[in-house]
């Protein structure tokens, strides 16, 4: 009985919350949000590096920003912001030369700004898709390798500036689904689609590279 009475409350709680969950239209809101997920980039698997094609494998990734939204109507919601994001690629561990290379990776970090609508269809639950710019603040490639010298493992880490390489502005398309709770907390999952080469014409680079980064955001909302 007392199970049955707590699973009442509780449906009665999160009927509550998602009653909330939406702001009146004509109102704007701030969202403060947190963010992780995966990255990786297209053709990666023919970019070699040294004498060796290694697997490839998902990046971390971390985000930061700030939105806005215009809750044009009960459905509708416009939204833009701003944050960084650090993504990128990377590779399994592998061996070249009798050389154990570890944590081969392309870290990319970009300034973003997203400009999303917001479809709302059913008690705080929405998709979204739009389109997000970014502007390149750091990028490199890094990795540790360890060799026997005289029976010792020596561990190096290589580190290599990679901003020559890679163009400064990035065009990606976010596709994602919402949720909002108690008309405050936003729980964001979406994938970024590339649009643009992250490579430069050069050498080093030949390959179509484009970004392509999964994130799951966390998020505080509240009316302006």
């Amino acid at each position: 009985m007392k199970t049955k009475k707590l699973l009442v409350m509780l449906v009665m709680v999160l009927t509550a919350m998602s009653a909330n969950a939406q702001f009146d239209p004509g109102k704007w809101s701030m969202q403060f949000k947190l963010g992780f997920g995966a990255s990786q980039l297209t053709n990666l698997d023919q970019l070699p590096l040294s004498t060796t094609t290694p697997d490839t494998q998902w990046k971390g990734v971390n985000s930061i920003g700030l939105d806005f939204e215009y809750q044009a109507t009960k459905w509708l919601g416009i939204s833009a912001g701003f944050g960084r994001i650090s993504q990128g690629a990377a590779w399994k561990d592998y061996t070249d030369d009798n050389i154990k290379y570890k944590d081969p990776e392309i870290k990319l970090d970009y300034l973003r700004v997203p400009v999303v609508a917001n479809f709302y269809f059913y008690k705080g639950w929405a998709v979204k898709t739009g389109v997000q710019l970014g502007y390149l603040v750091d990028a490199d490639f890094s990795q540790h390798w360890k060799e026997n010298i005289s029976n010792h493992d020596l561990t190096t880490k290589e580190s290599l500036d990679m901003e020559d390489d890679v163009k400064k502005f990035d065009i990606s398309i976010p596709v994602g689904i919402s949720y909002e709770s108690g008309g405050h907390f936003v729980f964001d999952a979406r994938y970024n689609i590339g649009l643009t080469k992250v490579n430069d014409n050069n050498d080093y680079f030949q390959k179509n590279l484009k970004n392509g980064a999964f994130v799951l955001t966390f998020g505080y909302k509240f009316e302006l």
